[in-house]
């Protein structure tokens, strides 16, 4: 829906939630689920919040404080997003991505530059690697992106430096769609060199992506939950180069063990740190790919194990190891961790979400999802669905 129309009453009250500090989707979720309908949530008192499984005194007050002004603090995002010429779309409308809503923990509201009509986005796989890659890795991302565009694939990735913007300019050269998922508010963008890129993304079809406020800056925190969405978001994860201490190694985690999707990953130098961590994914189950036909060949023969819930990339995965992390992300020596990791692994002694993290040690949720992240690389940690738990 285009902000600058008329949005129904839940779908404001929706986003006014969002707006909340300390909110994340899995407790907005189960609020909803308690109280019958977002407006219902602003209506629950003090005791009934707290009930909420993860919901503690002081978001409790947070919701209880939001209430008198709930209606003008999702206006004035209204305007916000509606001054950048975007849109937004709740999760409860019949526009939403459908395999993004399938998801744990799906984002609530997405605001957006462009075009993310379904129709328009069929077929989309995403590309991710390293910031830092190789003439090679952006070379082999640009032949990829350039022939699963043409040849009717809607590109994902996070619109970073590297790996990502490669892609993003490889689909559009050949005249496909590509979708860019942020780590910051639309109200921003970084990086700062890639405004032009943005901006024809969002003039050829494609669409820049936010789940975070509209004034949100990209700091650190922010980018390892928007990697969910770009596999949430896409039929498979195709890995190009990354290194083992790389964020696309979340992605391609969330994808098999979140998300039920085909994950790829294309062969580096066996000397080359750069390539470390996609050709470890190779090690433990990812499929191999030299070409892009072999994308969509093993995506087609995949699709009906994407609709029951399996994909083969999963099975292999779970096959090879059902309890152990793979060898990419093996965990360290646990050495000197810093207060807010240690924290949380004490705090893990059975499963717990982010936001039951945050609540339960007084921590800003961007600071659970920094240090969470920096665990689950290192291998001390994995997601179970929506919920971390420890390796061992």
């Amino acid at each position: 829906m285009n902000a600058a129309t008329t949005i129904s009453r839940d779908s404001r009250d929706l986003l006014a939630l969002t707006l909340i500090p300390g909110l994340g989707p899995v407790r907005i979720d189960l609020l909803i689920r308690t109280a019958g309908s977002p407006g219902g949530v602003f209506s629950m008192s003090q005791s009934q919040l707290t009930r909420v499984d993860g919901i503690g005194q002081q978001t409790a007050s947070k919701i209880i404080t939001t209430r008198a002004d709930a209606s003008g603090m999702a206006q004035k995002e209204l305007e916000a997003v509606a001054s950048a010429g975007a849109s937004i779309v709740t999760i409860m409308d019949d526009h939403y991505p459908e395999m993004l809503r399938a998801i744990p923990g799906a984002p609530p509201v997405l605001q957006y530059r462009g075009t993310l009509d379904p129709e328009s986005h069929k077929h989309p796989i995403a590309m991710v690697g390293s910031r830092k890659c190789t003439i090679y890795g952006t070379e082999q991302a640009t032949r990829f992106a350039s022939s699963l565009g043409s040849a009717g694939f809607t590109i994902v990735s996070g619109g970073a430096r590297g790996i990502d913007s490669a892609a993003h300019r490889g689909a559009m050269d050949a005249g496909g769609k590509t979708l860019v998922v942020l780590g910051c508010g639309l109200g921003h963008v970084y990086p700062k060199e890639n405004a032009a890129l943005f901006d024809r993304v969002a003039d050829t079809g494609g669409a820049v992506i936010s789940e975070l406020p509209f004034h949100t800056p990209p700091t650190s925190e922010n980018f390892p939950a928007r990697n969910r969405i770009i596999s949430g978001l896409s039929l498979g994860v195709l890995v190009i180069e990354a290194g083992r201490r790389s964020g696309a190694l979340i992605t391609a985690r969330h994808a098999v063990e979140d998300h039920n999707r085909e994950v790829f990953a294309v062969p580096g130098r066996v000397d080359s740190s750069a390539s470390g961590g996609s050709n470890d994914l190779l090690k433990t189950g990812a499929h191999l790919v030299t070409e892009p036909g072999e994308v969509i060949e093993i995506l087609e023969r995949s699709a009906g194990n994407l609709r029951s819930g399996v994909s083969s990339s999963a099975r292999s995965y779970t096959s090879r190891s059902t309890n152990q992390p793979s060898p990419s992300l093996a965990p360290e020596p646990i050495g000197d961790l810093d207060p807010i990791s240690r924290q949380i692994l004490e705090a893990l002694v059975e499963p717990r979400t982010g936001d039951q993290l945050s609540e339960q040690l007084g921590l800003e949720p961007g600071q659970v999802r920094a240090s969470a992240t920096m665990l689950e690389i290192q291998g001390r940690i994995r997601r179970a669905g929506p919920h971390f738990e420890r390796t061992r």
